[in-house]
């Protein structure tokens, strides 16, 4: 059984692992500080601060990266975290597919990404097949398992954080989904609802940082949200706030996969985005993407917005009337929450400067203009690597922490 990454080792000083787990957070966020700009920021004072940098240099976390500039003293010394020294395992799950690779602690990628197609619904198989990718690819990677710190995994659906549990995807059999997968990788982990850590990758290293009042769209096969309300993740009572993909668009339409009709996941999502495509070319509408949808190798809605960015009308009309729709679920969101930005991220990002278009026109017809004026429109810069960040930065969050509440175990 594994045991809990804890931060001072045999010290039994409560106060002075929170300080060591506040200096670790913003060395990750912000790369490179001095004691000085730790201890500003942080709010403790001087000498208590460089005293656990030191611990933290012996447990091999920290380092020193030379000279800072000065204002008119000495220079100060400047401090980072270890470069491959303590390593995370970063998963990102959608409904169709996987993506794995390991990051160290100064976000440098050290192995290459994989991807393979993992069908998540109605798939008994879909749980012993991550824990076995995840765990070959550990192995083959060559990396020691004492070296990683923890497993972040963001992936779709209602996660209940506390619980540890996904209510839509990967059955444990009732239990703690996030235990079953520590106990059998012998890691700690941690997961999380893929939108919510999208957004938090934009908030730690994106468009969102210093900024309070944010909604981060992901935009992939449903469209997901995730929501910065004074300057933090919100999760709402029960921890599942944010459900953009079934705000009701409509009174009619098709079934979701919800079992309501009109939400407006069947109206935008790169899936109906996809099953659109394949319709037109059915009945005969001219488009590169008569030849492209055979290639089966690839994700239909990948193939449309590859074509869409190279011109493509049919895939433009395709995703500018999903943009539209989104764009009428925008206005609700800015009518509520009357957010600083929007940042339009996920998979969907690459094709933002379409989609955004058609936003716009949207929310000038369904927004009041009071409103959305005040309301940046941003395509994210993070793209498709968000939520692989994202999970990064999730273990980031819990790292030296004794999370039992989580579903993991000490």
């Amino acid at each position: 059984m594994y045991t809990t990454v804890t931060i001072s080792k045999g010290t039994t000083q409560m106060k002075s692992d929170n300080l060591k787990k506040r200096i670790l957070k913003e060395l990750y966020s912000e790369k490179v500080l001095s004691c000085a700009d730790l201890s500003l920021r942080i709010k403790k004072s001087l000498p208590l601060v460089a005293k656990s940098v030191n611990e933290l240099i012996e447990e091999k976390y920290v380092t020193e990266v030379g000279h800072g500039p000065s204002s008119g003293g000495r220079r100060p010394i400047m401090y980072s975290l270890k470069p491959q020294e303590k390593l995370i395992v970063a998963v990102a799950m959608d409904q169709l597919s996987t993506h794995i690779v390991i990051y160290d602690l100064m976000h440098n990628q050290l192995s290459d990404t994989k991807m393979i197609e993992l069908k998540l619904e109605n798939n008994p198989d879909a749980l012993p097949e991550l824990i076995s990718l995840i765990d070959s690819y550990i192995l083959d990677s060559g990396f020691s398992r004492e070296s990683i710190i923890g497993v972040g995994i963001s992936m779709p659906g209602f996660v209940d954080v506390k619980k540890g549990i996904n209510y839509s995807f990967l059955d444990a059999g009732g239990r703690s989904l996030q235990k079953y997968i520590a106990d059998r990788l012998d890691l700690p982990v941690y997961i999380d609802n893929d939108s919510c850590l999208i957004a938090l990758a934009e908030l730690k290293f994106g468009l969102a940082r210093s900024k309070q009042n944010v909604m981060v769209i992901n935009v992939a096969w449903g469209i997901g949200l995730g929501m910065i309300l004074n300057g933090e993740i919100f999760r709402g009572h029960s921890g599942f706030a944010g459900e953009f993909s079934h705000i009701p668009t409509s009174n009619e339409g098709l079934l979701c996969s919800c079992g309501k009709r009109g939400c407006l996941e069947t109206e935008a999502s790169l899936v109906v985005v996809a099953r659109k495509a394949v319709e037109g070319i059915k009945e005969g509408r001219v488009s590169s993407l008569q030849q492209e949808l055979n290639d089966h190798t690839r994700l239909p809605g990948d193939v449309v917005m590859e074509a869409a960015n190279k011109g493509d009308q049919f895939a433009i009309e395709l995703l500018s009337q999903a943009g539209y729709s989104i764009g009428k679920g925008l206005a609700v969101l800015i009518h509520i929450i009357n957010p600083s930005a929007i940042i339009l991220s996920g998979r969907g990002a690459v094709v933002g400067r379409i989609l955004s278009a058609s936003i716009q026109q949207s929310l000038h017809k369904y927004a009041i203009p009071r409103l959305a004026e005040s309301t940046e429109l941003q395509i994210s810069q993070l793209g498709s690597e968000a939520a692989l960040i994202g999970a990064a930065a999730l273990v980031m969050e819990y790292v030296g922490e004794e999370i039992g509440t989580n579903g993991t175990s000490a």
